[in-house]
């Protein structure tokens, strides 16, 4: 049980978890999953970590199917820029490896940005907390959970 699952288990909210093999030959994590799950890209999000010019780490859930908009999630932030967090920064900061990192049960409670395309949907796709793992549900949900702010982050 992955820390992300063990946060929802405990919040008692409705969700389920989706298992795969994942092939560590497949450079793009998230799009890897909607393939291999028969989801719709749109539907998949992927969590990402920035780092803002003011030296803050955030955190950015958007479409597998769409690129983060550093300077939209900057100005969510209350920054004036933001450039993707090194990968050995996103690994410490959440305890999740790169490709499994879930927004849900990381390491340290940093601020949360959920693309505000998540509204539109009654489900949502994120990382299980490990590659391979995927759950599903109610992006009102994420956003109570994660306290996340919703914002249009995702550039396609």
């Amino acid at each position: 049980m992955t820390p992300a699952v063990k946060i929802l288990e405990e919040a008692r909210v409705d969700f389920s978890l989706t298992t795969y093999e994942h092939d560590p030959r497949s450079p793009a994590y998230g799009e890897e999953a909607a393939s291999v799950l028969g989801l719709s890209p749109k539907e998949v999000f992927k969590t990402l970590l920035a780092r803002l010019d003011d030296g803050r780490l955030v955190v950015a859930i958007v479409p597998v199917s769409a690129q983060l908009d550093l300077k939209a999630l900057a100005k969510a932030a209350g920054g004036r820029k933001a450039r993707l967090a090194d990968a050995n920064d996103a690994e410490r900061a959440t305890g999740y490896v790169i490709g499994g990192i879930s927004p849900l049960g990381q390491k340290h409670c940093l601020p949360t940005f959920l693309d505000a395309s998540a509204e539109d949907l009654a489900v949502i796709h994120v990382s299980g907390g490990r590659r391979g793992l995927e759950i599903s549900l109610a992006p009102d949900d994420l956003v109570h959970l994660v306290q996340a702010r919703l914002a249009p982050l995702a550039r396609h």
